[in-house]
């Protein structure tokens, strides 16, 4: 089946017809739901809305008016450079998202993403490829390490790193890389390039020992991303300075035993598991076709999501009888604002795979059953209305994923 098709059986069951008899629901959803809404007679972007059919046509429990909770990299400015690219989501793009911001970039082997530090501390997944990382600390401890598909890096605030490309069957990498404020901008990075070239020549010749002559080929402007030499063996570029990083700076995510689920899995990291990481937490979750991530919230700050692979959707509860559903495919970033409840369900054919991430030390949530589960029974029916059979027969133990 199709993913089509899939859709338009979904957005029936669901209540939202594709159309229903309207000769333009070949060319996707219209926005009709029963005897409710009208096809479209003017312009129209039908693959945009095939993209999007709970927007189109949301369900009838979508209510009220929600903020925009969803930015696809696909609209983000690619900034091009010699050998990769970056493209970024912040606050200017989706105005919601103001814990946290993403970059998606792209180095060539060899290629350098060039020493620079930030005021925002960086956390990053490798998607595709392999990367060195190196950086030191303010008591000249150091770090290096090669990072490949599914391994984090997380740099605080201050500490000042670099990102190169490796060889490899993907001619380098591509990673993701999380920032713990909205309003951050790749492009106000402390670069060395940039602040050399700002500074006068007399100050850097008495700075470094050095002749002023020594400083004629310095760039006249930042490189930001530029071909650099092959790097040599991991062991040659682990320098000793103070000795190494007292808390690494990478982790093998994929590495860890994931939560396994009937529908699928999760795995989660936190400052528990990868102590570095002390302002971002972070979950892997994978769902199986029609499967399912529960109904929950978290009760420690927003979740910035980053969608992998698949195709899903997420309706989000944001209390005075607000509610909005969104649908998600690979490459597309959703946010959920603090304490608000949700679920991500699977409506592809193939596994949906997430990340959620939030600025906290460590990951919470709380799920809906596993509350209804765990609260006097007789109290849960009186608001639910549910048969006391049903009640009593929730489980106790909490299921983050649960199947179609």
């Amino acid at each position: 089946m199709n993913v089509f098709s899939r859709r338009g059986l979904i957005a029936a069951a669901g209540g939202v017809a594709w159309g229903a008899g309207s000769a333009r629901s070949a060319e996707g959803p219209s926005p009709l739901r029963g005897n409710k809404g009208a096809d479209i007679l003017g312009p129209r972007n039908a693959p945009r809305e095939a993209e999007d059919p709970f927007t189109v046509a949301p369900p009838k429990t979508d209510h009220g008016s929600m903020p925009n909770l969803k930015w696809s990299f696909a609209d983000s400015h690619m900034r091009l450079e010699e050998g990769g690219w970056a493209r970024q989501t912040t606050t200017r793009e989706l105005p919601i998202s103001t814990a946290m911001a993403g970059v998606n970039m792209r180095l060539k082997a060899n290629v350098v993403r060039e020493m620079h530090w930030h005021k925002e501390a960086e956390w990053a997944y490798m998607i595709k490829g392999r990367a060195r990382i190196t950086a030191i600390d303010g008591d000249g401890r150091t770090f290096a390490d090669d990072v490949g598909e599914g391994d984090l890096w997380y740099f605080p605030s201050g500490i000042p790193h670099s990102i190169q490309g490796l060889d490899g069957p993907e001619d380098g990498c591509e990673f993701l890389l999380v920032f713990d404020d909205g309003g951050f901008s790749e492009d106000s990075t402390f670069l060395i390039t940039d602040w050399l070239a700002h500074t006068p020549r007399d100050v850097l010749a008495k700075n470094f020992g050095l002749p002023e002559r020594a400083f004629d080929a310095i760039p006249e402007k930042e490189l930001y991303i530029f071909p650099g030499p092959k790097p040599g063996a991991l062991a040659e570029d682990q320098l000793g300075g103070a000795g190494p990083v007292p808390k690494r700076f990478s982790h093998r995510m994929l590495a860890q035993e994931p939560i396994r689920t009937t529908g699928g899995t999760i795995r989660i990291t936190d400052s528990t598991i990868f102590p570095a990481s002390t302002t971002i937490a972070a979950a892997l979750v994978e769902l199986e076709p029609g499967a399912m991530r529960e109904l929950h919230w978290h009760p420690n700050g927003d979740e910035w999501q980053y969608y992998l692979s698949g195709r899903g959707r997420m309706t989000v509860f944001g209390s005075e009888s607000k509610a909005r559903s969104f649908d998600y495919q690979a490459g597309d970033v959703g946010y959920v604002p603090f304490a608000m409840g949700h679920y991500i369900e699977n409506t592809g054919d193939t596994p949906l795979t997430f990340l959620e991430m939030f600025r906290s030390p460590r990951y919470a949530d709380i799920s809906l059953r596993q509350w209804m589960a765990l609260t006097p029974h007789a109290l849960v029916q009186a608001h639910t209305k549910l048969d006391r059979a049903a009640i009593d027969a929730l489980p106790q133990t909490k299921s983050p994923v649960v199947p179609g």
